[in-house]
């Protein structure tokens, strides 16, 4: 015989007959087993009527005592059966209950041997269920389509289900995602006449659906249910009507920091770090990404300052050239940070703890390395050959807590490169890798936690 969990016997169900019946002063009972939505449970007809005791109807509703009235809440539906304590009367369709809000005459609850049992009949009426003798089926959750309507401020998207199921839904940078628990559907692409949400996707996941779609900026999105006889309707409505309400930490992927410090360096003639970083904060704010400079041509953060930003970053890339007194060394190099960071935190991430979203936060160190490649990469296809290192003991890469690099552009001691730094292809090149290689790697970030970020890819 078993026991406990939801859904399954609390305690032994097969009573006697002659336990069931004591006292019932003469009521018609009977034991019966009830497929109840695919488990087998007991039940008992009372005056022809089949009835189902509290406990075994957990895995499928949620059954409370308000006083006089049993509160039944399931797919959706919330039902109010008066308790009456005359079996035989609350087996008549003498008896009002509510079912949603909707007041009609059918079998109520009642009491047996104090222990409370509801007519299935008229659970699976309020609950949109089917039933015949011994079977209680549940309807399939089963999304029949996706329409929409186009309005002034906000468009609208409804949603058709066969039955209410739990949904979740969650914004991530600059896409929506809901998620229908456990429904069936068609996966496919929805276009709409609306202004703000022109597109939507169904993609299945698992056992459930998702539907997923781009909020435009400064917009809001709501979710609520309508539940019916017969179905349910779950509405969307998203645009700049809406109010936009979003936890901080998740806006850092729709609106992420970038971040260039070139350092200053004399004796070239012209300011190489700053020319190359401008270039690339012009190709990445024209593709809707922000970036802050440290520094222009006259005047610099402080290191306070500088640290406060590198803090706030989602990306930090260092350009400087290197330079030593007499050194042999040539070339462009790009650095990644290693060892501690001043923050606990940080450290304590990226040595395995892990909390939900924390990766919003702060970076494992995987991302470095991504940008790192994706860097090199870029200054390949520019023409420009760049080596890898790592670098300890920089202070403001390792107060960065998502992707830092620092570009050595190349040695002022090498006749070479001091030449190459002279040509505008080559500058133009390395800010052009600069803004690719931040763009594709902030894309891909978003890509991979499931939303899309402000701004393009490549410049």
């Amino acid at each position: 015989m078993r026991r406990g969990g939801r859904g399954r016997f609390s305690r032994p169900l097969l009573l006697s007959a002659a336990l069931l019946c004591a006292g019932l002063a003469g009521a018609r009972i009977a034991l019966g087993r009830l497929n109840l939505a695919g488990q087998q449970v007991q039940s008992i007809t009372l005056y022809g009527a089949e009835y189902a005791r509290e406990d075994v109807l957990e895995g499928l509703m949620s059954v409370t005592r308000d006083g006089p009235v049993a509160r039944v809440e399931g797919l959706g539906h919330t039902l109010l059966l008066p308790i009456d304590e005359d079996q035989q009367r609350a087996t008549t369709d003498f008896n009002t209950v509510q079912l949603d809000t909707e007041r009609v005459r059918a079998r109520s609850a009642t009491l047996v041997n104090g222990n409370l049992y509801l007519p299935l009949d008229t659970l699976a009426r309020g609950l949109g269920a089917t039933y015949e003798v011994g079977n209680f089926k549940v309807v399939p959750a089963t999304l029949q389509g996706v329409s929409s309507r186009a309005g002034k401020d906000s468009d609208r998207l409804v949603l058709d289900l066969t039955r209410d199921v739990p949904v979740v839904d969650e914004l991530r940078g600059t896409t929506v995602t809901i998620t229908l628990r456990g429904a069936r559907g068609e996966a496919r692409r929805y276009t709409t006449r609306g202004a703000f949400v022109p597109q939507a996707e169904v993609t299945r996941g698992g056992d459930d659906l998702k539907l997923t779609f781009a909020l435009p900026p400064g917009s809001g999105y709501r979710v609520y249910r309508v539940v019916r006889p017969g179905g349910a309707r779950l509405v969307v409505d998203a645009g700049p009507g809406v109010p936009y309400t979003s936890p901080a930490l998740l806006e850092r992927l729709s609106r992420p920091l970038i971040v260039l410090d070139p350092a200053r360096v004399t004796g070239l003639g012209r300011d190489v770090t700053l020319e190359v970083a401008r270039r690339s904060a012009e190709l990445l704010n024209k593709a809707g990404w922000q970036v802050k400079l440290t520094r222009d041509a006259q005047t610099a953060l402080g290191l306070n300052q500088k640290l406060s930003l590198a803090r706030r970053s989602d990306v930090y890339l260092a350009l400087d050239l290197g330079r030593f007194p007499g050194s042999p060394r040539g070339g462009v190099t790009v650095y990644e940070p290693t060892g501690t960071s001043s923050a606990q935190i940080m450290n304590a991430v990226r040595g395995g703890a892990q909390a939900p979203y924390i990766d919003l936060a702060v970076g494992s160190g995987g991302g470095t390395r991504r940008l790192s490649e994706l860097l090199r990469g870029e200054l390949k296809g520019g023409g420009v050959t760049a080596g890898a290192e790592n670098i300890s003991r920089t202070l403001t890469l390792g107060e960065a807590p998502q992707a830092a690099l620092l570009l050595e552009m190349g040695w002022t001691s090498n006749a070479e490169d001091r030449a190459k730094l002279g040509v505008d292809e080559r500058l133009q090149a390395m800010a052009v890798a600069v803004a690719r290689s931040i763009a594709t790697y902030l894309t891909a970030r978003a890509a991979n936690a499931g939303r899309t970020p402000a701004g393009g890819g490549r410049q």
